[in-house]
């Protein structure tokens, strides 16, 4: 008995499409004929981005404080944070001398406790930290790092050669008072020597 010959691979795949549409409530659409061919109009050119609005916390921490830049921080490819770098004068060099702030806004869930061993790892390339010193840290900013969510604004102000205030979401939680943490902290971002020099040259030079 001669078998009934097989629909082609291409026609099933579309009536699978068509089943699928039908079952969503929607019907698939007549192919158009092919409008003339035009030549290309270049893009249009975009408008460069507005500078984002003054985080609250700083209006009293950093008087006249500006934004400078803007850059994102990814992981193996996954958005972790927005960072900003704001002060009141252009800064220079690694911005240890100049009281200046840089807020993180975060695009995804991370636990306190990552956040502190992490920043504590960064800031141990930059200088010399000794066991005392990475015990104590690690302490202050486990109990000073909550656990964030996509959105939440984790800001840290910078008073030189003194100490370093933290705020979330326009709240304070609290400071760390020692110019070695300060300059290493901030280094983490703005020393030539940092781990993400790319994110670096955004921040100074207000390219997002």
């Amino acid at each position: 008995m001669k078998l009934p010959r097989r629909p082609p691979r291409r026609w099933l795949l579309q009536l699978g499409a068509a089943a699928a549409l039908a079952a969503a409530g929607l019907r698939p659409v007549a192919a158009q004929p092919a409008a003339p061919t035009t030549p290309a109009t270049p893009p249009a050119t975009t408008p460069a981005s507005p500078p984002p609005a003054t985080p609250p916390e700083l209006t009293s921490e950093l008087p006249g404080a500006r934004w400078r830049g803007t850059g994102v921080l990814r992981f193996l490819g996954l958005h972790i944070y927005d960072a900003q770098l704001w002060s009141a004068q252009a800064v220079s060099g690694d911005g240890a001398a100049q009281p200046l702030a840089l807020v993180l806004v975060y695009a995804r869930q991370l636990v306190g406790e990552q956040i502190a061993s992490r920043s504590l790892k960064e800031m141990s390339r930059l200088g010399r930290v000794d066991d005392e010193q990475s015990a104590r840290w690690l302490k202050a900013m486990t109990q000073l790092f909550p656990d964030v969510r996509d959105g939440d604004r984790l800001t840290g102000v910078q008073r030189p050669g003194v100490a370093t205030r933290f705020f979330l979401n326009g709240q304070f939680r609290g400071e760390l008072v020692d110019a070695e943490f300060t300059r290493l902290f901030f280094g983490i971002w703005l020393s030539p020597r940092t781990s993400e020099p790319r994110l670096r040259e955004q921040l100074l030079g207000g390219r997002s």
